[in-house]
């Protein structure tokens, strides 16, 4: 299909669709008609074909947020879906009918950024008028990796080792591709420039060299490393910095530091994922850190201080008399630290532990205690209750 005739049709009108339409007002319109013109149940009927594959043809677009978008931004550099009249045509063999000075004067200008080329990069292969990506710079990929981290080096922040694998240029060849000793030459197809033009419908569209594959370059003698590729795979040790309060699964992005560019191209980026350890008795909520405490009956009822962990060390907890089991203290400040915010709480829960085993001092002590306290009865307010 020409870009004349990508612009010109109406694939909303084509699904009886309004323009701001919803993808599921898209799909729920495509569906209907297809399920009415679907060869199965026209056979031999070949305007119902023709209409079932124009409507197949506006959904693949219309579907697609991408696709629509760069349909939209067509149409609009073309008037909205018609080709504009020009008087005498454009000089030089221009498409017929069409006003490619009034289309560059939309579209910014041939330099302007996000113009004529990024318009139509994404719906006709790379390039038009001539066009196309070319041998530019190119930024390299991002590498991902994992690190795991004990509970108090996440919250305490760690610098840890991570080993990578990465591809960059071949050593043996330097990145030409070439044997030692022998040298790539200039494409004679592309003349160096890594793509190719053809002519269509009056547009001119580029695309990779296929002699070449976009390289520019032909290599007769390929490099027995790299099979003439030019790239090879290389091990590295970084020292990677995972800052303090780093939760579990959360991701850590180190700029510059992943794959290498390509034709001085930016490197890509370093993403560790950070796995924490679980503590065997502290837990994380957000920025608090949770702790469960035991303590005697005798100190939940007279009081007592108890000595819990924290990052920065031991801190000493007031337990105040008649603290009942689950009661929670909040130690203020003393949970997660993170750089440039405040930081959390310590929460620690009292648990009363009722001993397993008395001895005989200690049953005759707990039955005096239990018949002086006879009138106390904590389950007084359960006998009005009634279900």
């Amino acid at each position: 299909m020409s870009a004349r005739d990508y612009v010109e049709k109406d694939y909303y009108a084509a699904l009886g669709v309004p323009k701001d339409a919803s993808t599921a007002d898209v799909k729920k319109a495509y569906r209907k008609l297809a399920t009415t013109l679907h060869p199965d149940k026209n056979p031999g009927d070949a305007a119902a074909e023709e209409r079932f594959k124009e409507v197949s043809e506006a959904y693949d677009v219309l579907s697609d947020d991408t696709k629509r978008r760069e349909y939209d931004e067509a149409r609009s550099l073309f008037g909205a879906g018609g080709m504009r009249s020009a008087p005498g045509g454009y000089p030089g063999g221009g498409v017929p009918g069409f006003d490619l000075g009034d289309l560059f004067a939309r579209a910014g200008g041939a330099g302007a950024g996000g113009g004529l080329g990024d318009a139509f990069s994404g719906m006709f292969g790379g390039g038009l008028f001539g066009g196309g990506r070319g041998r530019g710079p190119r930024r390299g990929a991002d590498v991902e990796t994992a690190v795991t981290l004990a509970f108090g080096d996440a919250l305490r922040g760690a610098t840890v080792p991570v080993r990578l694998t990465t591809s960059g240029p071949c050593t043996t060849c330097h990145g030409s591709g070439a044997a030692p000793g022998t040298s790539s030459r200039e494409c004679g197809t592309c003349h160096g420039q890594g793509v190719t033009t053809r002519n269509q419908g009056g547009f001119a569209f580029s695309e990779p060299c296929r002699a070449c594959r976009g390289a520019g370059r032909v290599v007769d003698t390929p490099c027995p490393t790299c099979a003439g590729s030019g790239t090879g795979t290389s091990e590295k040790t970084l020292n990677v910095r995972i800052p303090a309060g780093v939760d579990d699964g959360q991701k850590v992005r180190l700029a510059g530091r992943g794959a290498p560019g390509e034709r001085g191209g930016p490197a890509g980026d370093l993403l560790v994922t950070v796995r924490v350890t679980p503590h065997e008795h502290i837990t994380r909520r957000g920025d608090d850190l949770l702790l469960t405490v035991p303590v005697t009956f005798a100190e939940a009822a007279l009081g007592t201080l108890v000595t819990v962990p924290t990052v920065d060390g031991p801190v000493t907890v007031r337990v105040p008399p008649g603290t009942s089991s689950g009661r929670t203290l909040r130690v203020r400040g003393r949970g997660v630290q993170r750089k440039g915010g405040a930081a959390g709480d310590l929460l620690v829960t009292v648990q009363v532990a009722v001993p397993q085993k008395l001895t005989g001092d200690a049953r005759e002590a707990l039955e005096r205690y239990a018949q002086a306290t006879a009138g106390d009865d904590p389950r007084a307010a359960l006998a009005q209750v009634t279900l």
